[in-house]
């Protein structure tokens, strides 16, 4: 409760101001009881006082609270709502990730109810996590690609059981249940590959710091390479866009060009190969490329892309798997599903 949120007296009324609906965290805190307690109040179950429980249903009369009657069915065990978190869907990954989560719901009788993060801070994190919650969902799934938002998941204690899609985390002791995509084994084959063509340098253009999955695939090209005996090559920043990729390839063109260049995402791959050709290096004849991701159109890029495939379906399907464990009270273990190559011109 904040200095300028303060418990009221019975029968006093309330007006509250907001932008947006009331949560069950704001009934809390106007009423000054925890979450925990107007949660009871709302499902009628657990041991609340007589004046405190018909302040609390005074207080939301008079924000205007509403609840989803899923809210109804989680008190009875039957609700059929999944909650997701996401940020914004600018990306391949996370869109993708999000569809497939909506699939395989759907699938299993369960629907799924969205909170996007415009912008991720932990104010943000945390009125989303409370407005699913506020729905009556019987688990949340987090789609967390960044280290912020690992770190702010840890603080929380969430009454619903949760699932985290994240290739890596922050720490190896975490409670929270996780899901994720190997990285590490689809770049390892990608370079084993290479190796078997005569490559022996191979540079890496990187994707943004603190992204679980650049870290993972940077990591892979550098162990990758040392395991094969290869010779590393320049490590370039990008940004997961085609203008990095763009502005990458053209300070690897700065210099004594490698065999190859394994680039993070096919998107920043599809500005590097307009850089290259603009500058007349051929690929795959002086330079050998391969990307990441296989989206959508990498098979039409010229030329055709190498590439290494996370199947997003797959990892919509587990993850609703998982989730349904979790809910039933199961503890399920981390589950890592492999990525793949995907041989085509480039490489």
């Amino acid at each position: 409760m904040t200095m300028s949120q303060k418990p009221i007296a019975p029968g006093q009324s309330v007006a509250v101001k907001t932008a947006r609906r009331p949560s069950m965290a704001d009934v809390a805190a106007v009423a000054g009881v925890s979450h925990q307690t107007v949660s009871r109040v709302l499902n009628n179950k657990g041991s609340v006082r007589e004046e405190t429980r018909q302040r609390i249903l005074e207080i939301m009369s008079d924000m205007g609270y509403r609840r989803n009657e899923s809210a109804r069915a989680l008190a009875s065990s039957q609700s059929r709502l999944i909650g997701v978190v996401t940020p914004r869907l600018v990306e391949w990954g996370p869109a993708t990730t999000l569809l497939s989560l909506q699939l395989a719901a759907n699938e299993t009788g369960y629907f799924v109810s969205v909170a996007t993060l415009a912008e991720f801070t932990a104010e943000n994190m945390e009125r989303a996590v409370d407005d699913l919650l506020s729905l009556g969902v019987a688990g949340l799934i987090v789609i967390a690609p960044v280290e912020p938002m690992a770190r702010e998941l840890e603080t929380q204690t969430i009454p619903v059981p949760t699932l985290v899609i994240a290739s890596s985390w922050i720490s190896s002791d975490s409670e929270i249940a996780r899901i994720g995509i190997d990285q590490r084994v689809g770049v390892k084959t990608a370079l084993a590959h290479l190796k078997s063509l005569g490559c022996d340098s191979v540079a890496h253009i990187k994707g943004p710091d603190g992204d679980f999955d650049a870290m993972e695939r940077d990591a892979a090209w550098a162990e990758g390479v040392a395991e094969l005996g290869m010779t590393k090559g320049a490590r370039i920043q990008g940004a997961w866009d085609a203008d990095t990729g763009y502005a990458a390839a053209q300070q690897l063109l700065a210099a004594p060009l490698p065999d190859a260049v394994f680039v993070a995402n096919d998107q920043m791959s599809l500005g590097a190969l307009k850089a290259l050709s603009e500058a007349g290096v051929r690929v795959p004849e002086d330079l050998r490329l391969f990307g990441f991701d296989d989206q959508d159109g990498s098979a039409y890029f010229e030329p055709a892309l190498t590439t290494v495939r996370q199947d997003f379906q797959e990892i919509g399907d587990e993850a609703i798997a998982v989730l349904r464990r979790l809910i039933e009270g199961e503890s399920p273990a981390i589950a890592m599903i492999p990525a793949t190559l995907v041989l085509r011109a480039s490489a």
